[in-house]
């Protein structure tokens, strides 16, 4: 594993939320920010599960890492899974095409391997859920064991799954996996670890972007994958960082075959995991 866990990228570079399968609008999330090389990307996980081209989502990301790996940082989110994804449609998925497992099988053998966050010129952390009461450094997500299935607790785990919500501290998350974190939480990680921001995915935003915990500003959600499922109507949104690290939202619409596409939800299952 070349890179760490907490990999050190250099500006500019633009950052991305989920992708969920939604192949033809991660082109036009390219046609928005630039094509690799000229464009320095973050992907923040969920590459796969929702939309109907995962397998085509990662191979193409991959694709780009292994011929520009200095130019693409691939984070694991919560999907990136072997549990998740038996439920929520990739293992589905490459039953479907291939008729077995087995290409399910050799991509889930490389999400052991993405890393767990990356780190914008020493200011800014980008990680696909959130904020751990076991991890209060930088250098603590160093030392997190990552070659393996995500567990069902502890900071692995709630790296990928927590969520920022209007509290002041912790709560229990309604995910059943990581947590509820607050305000108070967020400034204080920032200040002990010299951050301006936290970027992170995970939920879906309906305007693409949205900052939390005024008056700093400190966390924001980035959500790219525009009319999510095929029915959700939102906006999806890519945040750019200059060569000065000064920011720059840019919003994309779906694109006409995702307009044409409709996914019927799974029953008995908790539609937005």
């Amino acid at each position: 594993m070349e890179e760490s866990n907490v990999q050190p990228v250099n500006s500019p570079v633009t950052v991305c939320g989920d992708i969920h399968g939604q192949f033809h609008d991660l082109m036009k999330l390219f046609q928005t920010g630039g094509q690799v090389p000229s464009t320095n990307y973050i992907f923040m996980g969920d590459f796969v599960d929702r939309g109907y081209n995962s397998l085509e989502v990662f191979t193409i990301l991959l694709l780009l890492k292994a011929r520009y790996p200095a130019h693409i940082t691939l984070l694991r989110g919560n999907h990136e899974s072997r549990q998740i994804t038996q439920v929520y449609g990739f293992y589905d998925e490459c039953q479907r095409k291939y008729g077995n497992a087995n290409a399910w099988r050799y991509c889930t053998d490389v999400f052991d391997f993405l890393t767990l966050s990356a780190l914008i010129d020493g200011r800014v952390l980008c990680v696909h859920g959130g904020l751990s009461p076991d991890v209060r450094t930088i250098d603590q997500i160093q030392t997190i064991e990552r070659l393996c299935e995500i567990p069902h607790e502890g900071p692995f785990c709630d790296l990928m799954w927590s969520d920022p919500e209007d509290i002041d501290t912790w709560a229990v998350s309604p995910r059943g996996a990581g947590w509820l974190f607050g305000s108070r939480v967020t400034a204080e990680f920032n200040c002990l670890n010299g951050l301006d921001l936290i970027c992170r995915a995970h939920q879906l935003v309906q305007e693409g972007l949205k900052y939390m915990f005024p008056p700093e500003k400190g966390l924001v959600t980035v959500w790219s994958a525009p009319n999510y499922c095929y029915r959700c109507g939102n906006v999806a949104a890519i945040l750019s960082f200059d060569e000065n690290m000064e920011r720059e939202a840019k919003i994309f619409t779906e694109t006409d075959e995702n307009s044409t596409m409709m996914i019927t939800p799974r029953t008995g299952v908790p539609y937005f995991l």
